[in-house]
């Protein structure tokens, strides 16, 4: 399953979205929840002890200008990207 994240992690309540994700699944930080792939935040701690894939819309990214502050563990994709994992996923969810 894709799960997409459109909220900041201090507007999202975390815990209730890791409790659904299953191994394997996909997590897409899209707008301004791309700030939960920020290094040495606790949001991104909680997002790397789950057993998911997990990746951030680099057009996000640039317009918040968060280029260099993001994690290195966390997968940077296009739109083009995007629009693939939609099609690799047929069940997707929206937070």
């Amino acid at each position: 399953m894709l799960h997409i994240l459109q909220h900041s992690p201090f507007h999202t309540d975390l815990e209730s979205l890791l409790r659904c994700i299953k191994p394997g699944d996909e997590l897409l930080l899209l707008q301004d929840a791309v700030i939960a792939a920020l290094s040495g935040t606790r949001a991104l701690d909680l997002l790397l002890a789950a057993p998911i894939s997990i990746y951030a819309l680099q057009e996000d990214i640039e317009a918040r200008g968060l280029t260099a502050q993001i994690s290195t563990s966390i997968g940077k994709v296009s739109y083009t990207d995007f629009v693939r994992m939609t099609v690799k996923h047929e069940r997707q969810i929206t937070w």
